[in-house]
């Protein structure tokens, strides 16, 4: 009897250990990106060949955790961004809605997970050039702050001028790399670039702000400032101005402008709205990027408008992944059929529409997001608490949303030997 009495307590505590390391995976905190060759976490290396030189400007650490973050600056530093964007043809989403496991408990009650701080200048790379923070500081020195006036202009006279910026600067670093060639015209040799394909044509706004900053810096200093690196720091200015202070962070520059720009590759490389979590991780992972980067690049949506016809196809009942209020509120905004000459656009979020903040994973988690790529967020364990721990864990989106934007903006970029400095953004030299 007693060899069974310790049997049956062995079985016990076993069975509680099983259970409790279950319990632990489940509500576990938000686990940080896989460290990359590098070392840094988080932060993919941007193409760099050599250390910072001394006295260069180095890109200020991250906010402590929101009990303890530095008060937000009137304006952006002078030294220092998908929207993740629709593809206005969706195809219809698989029936049923997605389902919810339950969620871990708030997040207030684990240590936050940690968020690594962007280097002042990237790790080296063989092949890429070197990008650093204050670039420009020689050469011409207030490039920054010109880009970041002419953005306080624009959003301030139309936040979704802002939304348009960073919804740019992901469609140009996707296709051909964060080389500009998302702003060249259709010329008798290339009658379809970049900005004529599909997921462009309707979705990108913002191109008068880009060619305002470059007649300016062009003024001050001719043939310094590359149109690739006027949109990455107008992405950030937008993030800045948009979310009001809270998202604020140096983005290192000296990027070259590219001379290919295809509107065919534009369907290649731009995840469309109705990607499942599987494709969407795969279109991020061929970019470099992981899939802690995908849930905060999405996390984009929180500001901006989308044409009915990136999502039109699951407002029927009950395939819709949608709450019958959002679904129900947008048949009435939309028309049944879009199309090119009835295809009105609404907000991405419906509860703070002009704000950059985190409710967009509050949306996700009530099913009042837009697209299948947004609902896909909460088709694995691993990404349903990202959405989570984003969505309750105040500043904690924002701060990775920092450090995904500068690793973005290091996607293929060009150099001397493939690029070039336009003195128009819309035309090779």
């Amino acid at each position: 009897m007693r060899k069974m009495a310790r049997l049956v307590v062995f079985s016990l505590l076993a069975l509680l250990g099983a259970v409790a390391a279950q319990h632990g995976s489940i509500n576990g905190s938000y686990p940080p990106p896989s460290p990359s060759p590098h070392g840094s976490p988080s932060i993919a290396p941007v193409p760099s060949s050599s250390p910072s030189p001394p006295g260069s400007p180095r890109v200020a650490p991250m906010p402590s955790p929101p009990s303890s973050r530095p008060p937000t600056p009137s304006r952006p530093s002078p030294h220092g961004s998908p929207s993740i964007a629709p593809v206005p043809s969706p195809s219809p989403s698989s029936p049923g809605s997605p389902r919810v496991a339950p969620m871990p408990s708030p997040p207030s009650s684990r240590p936050r997970p940690p968020t690594p701080s962007p280097p002042s200048q990237a790790p080296p790379s063989p092949a890429g050039p070197q990008l650093m923070v204050g670039f420009y500081k020689d050469s011409c020195p207030r490039a920054e702050e010109i880009v970041s006036e002419v953005v306080r202009s624009a959003t301030t006279m139309n936040p979704g001028i802002g939304a348009g910026l960073i919804r740019m600067a992901f469609h140009d670093c996707f296709v051909q790399g964060c080389d500009a060639s998302v702003l060249l015209d259709p010329t008798p040799a290339n009658p379809q670039p970049e900005k004529l394909g599909p997921p462009n044509f309707l979705s990108l706004r913002g191109f008068e702000v880009i060619d305002e900053a470059k007649d300016k810096l062009e003024k001050a200093c001719p043939g310094k400032v590359s149109c690739a690196d006027i949109i990455q720091f107008a992405a950030r200015d937008a993030s800045y101005f948009l979310s009001n202070g809270r998202v604020n962070f140096m983005m290192p520059a000296g990027r070259r402008d590219g001379r290919v720009s295809l509107a065919s590759e534009t369907l290649q490389f731009l995840p469309p709205p109705f990607f499942n979590l599987a494709q969407l991780v795969a279109n991020f992972r061929a970019k470099n990027l992981t899939v802690d980067d995908l849930v905060v690049l999405s996390g984009a949506h929180t500001i901006g408008r989308s044409h009915c016809s990136s999502f039109s196809g699951p407002l029927s009942p009950p395939t819709s992944y949608m709450n019958l209020g959002l679904s129900g509120s947008l048949r009435r905004q939309c028309p049944v059929k879009p199309n090119s000459s009835n295809d009105p656009t609404v907000v991405q979020d419906v509860v703070t529409p002009n704000r950059m903040d985190s409710q967009y994973y509050r949306n996700v988690l009530n099913r009042n997001a837009l697209f299948n790529s947004d609902a896909a967020l909460l088709t694995s364990l691993q990404t349903r608490q990202m959405v989570f721990f984003n969505a309750f864990d105040p500043g904690l989106w924002e701060q990775r949303f920092e450090a995904a934007m500068v690793k973005m903006a290091g996607i293929e970029v060009k150099t001397d030997i493939n690029g070039e400095i336009r003195r128009n953004c819309r035309v090779v030299n």
